[in-house]
């Protein structure tokens, strides 16, 4: 049964987040719970082997808690303070969050990056990201003047140049007028297409700053991020890595990397302390 065209344009949006919902959530919990794992824990005092808080940023439609059950408490067992944050919010829209624009997004980051510090008396953060949570904060260290309190940015599967969504987003050439209303329904979806006004204007004159060390970690089974080297970086201070390349038979794709993979978690905590770091292999995945 054909739909009349005016349908079909009012129906796309909603089933673009649905299926976004399905590739890319969890399951939701309540962003507000409070976790027993030891993050978010403004009484946490950096120790001397790990002295920079990490702020845990979540993709698109995820949020502060349900994408962290996994690293956060892992990085808690190795000494950090943890701490992790909800941006992105729309009216209506409980516990999947990363869909307001980027721009505002970054803006709720700074606010948060600033809370943190003063909790903890530190000088600067590490960061981690998955998906927009890798790129996000690129604007914040661009723009808005988060170079200065931020040490490291480690991405998994961050939508550093975009996405074509195994192609999904071509939808956009063939129905006119979806764009818009993609954007209007949730902004930040549109900002990861592959040549977005805000991606062009993030990545202009060079993909990173002075002064903050990036690692990116990828996988070649990513579906939601594609293609997947449109994750990495180029520029001083960049580690660009594969999890592949660690562990052949690592099959982890867009969601696990940043959930489950012990991989991706052991790679992760390399780059939060290079200096103590160990090598990455299919065993790491304990």
């Amino acid at each position: 049964m054909m739909l009349p065209w005016r349908n079909i344009r009012t129906l796309l949006p909603a089933l673009t987040l649905a299926v976004a919902a399905a590739t890319a959530a969890p399951a939701a919990a309540q962003s507000s719970q409070t976790t027993d794992s030891g993050w978010n824990d403004y009484s946490c005092k950096p120790s001397a082997q790990h002295p920079r808080p990490v702020v845990l940023v979540h993709g698109t439609l995820g949020n502060s808690v349900d994408n962290w059950l996994g690293l956060a408490p892992y990085l808690v067992d190795r000494g950090y303070c943890v701490f992790s944050l909800d941006y992105g919010q729309l009216p209506g829209v409980p516990f999947f969050h990363g869909l307001g624009p980027v721009d505002r997004s970054a803006g709720q980051l700074s606010s948060y990056v600033d809370r943190v510090l003063a909790a903890t008396g530190a000088a600067e953060v590490d960061m981690v990201g998955h998906s927009q949570g890798g790129m996000m904060p690129r604007y914040y260290l661009k723009f808005l003047g988060g170079a200065a309190k931020v040490n490291a940015l480690v991405g998994l599967a961050p939508s550093n140049h975009g996405t074509t969504l195994s192609g999904l987003t071509k939808l956009l050439d063939l129905f006119p007028g979806l764009d818009d209303a993609v954007a209007k329904a949730a902004p930040g979806l549109m900002d990861q297409v592959a040549g977005s006004d805000l991606l062009n204007r993030l990545n202009a004159g060079g993909d990173t700053v002075p002064g903050v060390r990036y690692t990116v970690i990828a996988t070649r089974y990513d579906e939601v991020v594609t293609p997947y080297r449109s994750q990495f970086l180029t520029g001083p201070d960049v580690k660009n890595v594969v999890l592949q390349d660690l562990c052949a038979s690592d099959l982890s794709e867009h969601l696990t990397i940043g959930m489950t993979d012990g991989l991706a978690f052991h790679e992760a905590a390399n780059a939060l302390d290079p200096a103590h770091a160990t090598p990455t292999t299919c065993a790491s995945d304990d």
